[in-house]
Order: C-alpha cells, then sequence, then structure tokens
C-alpha cells in the first residue's frame, strides 16, 4: 500500500510542475483491482503541503477503508465509475488545464490534426454531450463518469486506443495503466489542445491528418508492431 500511496503522491505534484493545475484543481488515482483498493489524492490540500501518508485510500466503490484520515478527492465518484466502465485502465488523472479546458468549454472534439496528436490518440479526443439539470443535482460526480463511459461505448471508441476524453463545460480526464502514464496523456492533452487551436486561428482547420499518417505514428509506438524506442 505504500508504493501506491508513493506513486499517486508523485503524480500528483507533476501536475502543477507541469502547469496542469493551479490551486487544488486536479487529482490522480491509481487501482488495485487484486487488493480491492483505490488511492486518490485528498479533498482541497494543497500540493505544497501534501504527503505520501496524506493519500486516501477506498474499496473499489469508493468506501473509506482508513480510520482518522483525510476526505477523498470530491471526484472519486467519477474515477470509480470510469474503472467500473474501463476494465483496463490502472490510474486516472482529472485536471483543469487551460487548452484542455477550453476545448472542453467548446462542446467540440479535438481533431486530429498533426502527428503528435497521433502519436497518443488515435483518433479525436471524444466531448462529452452536458449533464442535464437532474444528472447535476442527483448525483454529480456519479453522472459525471457515467457521461464519459456512454460517449466512449455510443460512439463505439476504445478508452486504450483514445485514453482521454473533454467533459463538456468541466474539464479533461484522462487513464493510463499508471499514474505516470495517466497524468503523461494529460500533459499531451493539453499540448495538442493548445496545437489545435493555433492551427485553426492560422486557418488550417479543414488541413486533417490523412488516416493512413495517424495509423503510421500510432501503430509504431503502440501494440505488437511497435518499433518507436527502445523497448
Amino acid at each position: 500500500m505504500h508504493a501506491m500511496k508513493e506513486r499517486v503522491y508523485q503524480a500528483n505534484l507533476q501536475l502543477p510542475d507541469w502547469a496542469l493545475v493551479k490551486l487544488t484543481w486536479g487529482n490522480v488515482s491509481e487501482i488495485n483491482r487484486e487488493l480491492g483498493v483505490i488511492v486518490i489524492k485528498p479533498s482541497g490540500v494543497p500540493y505544497e503541503s501534501m504527503t505520501a501518508d496524506q493519500m486516501v485510500v477506498t474499496d473499489l466503490d469508493g468506501n473509506l477503508l482508513e480510520e482518522g484520515g483525510l476526505k477523498a478527492s470530491s471526484d472519486l465518484p467519477t474515477h470509480v465509475i470510469l474503472y467500473k466502465g474501463f476494465e483496463s485502465i490502472g490510474s486516472v488523472a482529472h485536471t483543469h488545464s487551460t487548452h484542455a479546458v477550453t476545448w472542453a468549454q467548446s462542446s467540440r472534439d479535438i481533431p486530429v490534426y498533426g502527428t503528435t496528436h497521433a502519436d497518443t490518440f488515435y483518433g479525436p479526443v471524444p466531448n462529452t454531450r452536458q449533464l442535464s439539470q437532474k444528472e447535476v443535482e442527483d448525483a454529480y460526480e456519479v453522472n459525471t463518469g457515467k457521461v464519459i463511459v456512454e460517449t466512449f461505448k455510443e460512439r463505439g471508441i476504445d478508452p486504450d486506443a483514445i485514453p482521454a476524453v473533454l467533459v463538456n463545460g468541466h474539464g479533461p480526464f484522462t487513464w493510463g495503466k499508471t499514474p505516470a502514464k495517466a497524468i503523461e496523456n494529460s500533459y499531451v492533452l493539453d499540448e495538442v489542445a493548445d496545437m489545435a487551436t493555433q492551427t485553426e486561428q492560422i486557418g488550417g482547420k479543414e488541413n486533417k491528418l490523412p488516416q493512413f499518417v495517424l495509423d503510421k505514428h500510432y501503430f509504431r509506438k503502440h501494440g505488437a508492431g511497435a518499433y518507436y524506442g527502445q523497448g
């Protein structure tokens, strides 16, 4: 458990270092399905005063397992739904990074304009529908997770191939096998969002990346035939 707490702690600390969060606007969690636990950042604790021991441990339904600890992040129910809906993932990250939030507020998917996008995301990064008033009032964080899973299922999107989403009017969630990978995907997402904005500002909106280039760049880094890097 100590190793899990340390990984989650270090990943959370990386968010402000990479300028992906301001104040306490973000959180990272990790799941261990065999042990039946989730570890997540505590709610509202400043990054500069946070410690690894303060990471919150829950069961797979989000129920606290350690007495006397801090409250879990308010986004915990969203993480729980994502872990249940996307069974292959091992970590979830949520930020309010400026460029990704801008696209979330636009109600648009992020198109594939170039190979930087294609190296990590095998297609446009989806934007969810807006939640209804009833969904917000009844169980906001739970329904945030549900609308993400709904978006991927209804559109037939593989969450391993596109490990990111924009929640309409809210912001980005990303995931991966590990906390390190989940936050890396957050970083890439914000860079890709910034590049997409600038591409459209200079008139490149119609210049989508051809499918064969998307295929080349994505699959040279992912899958059985990958050859990028030293692995």
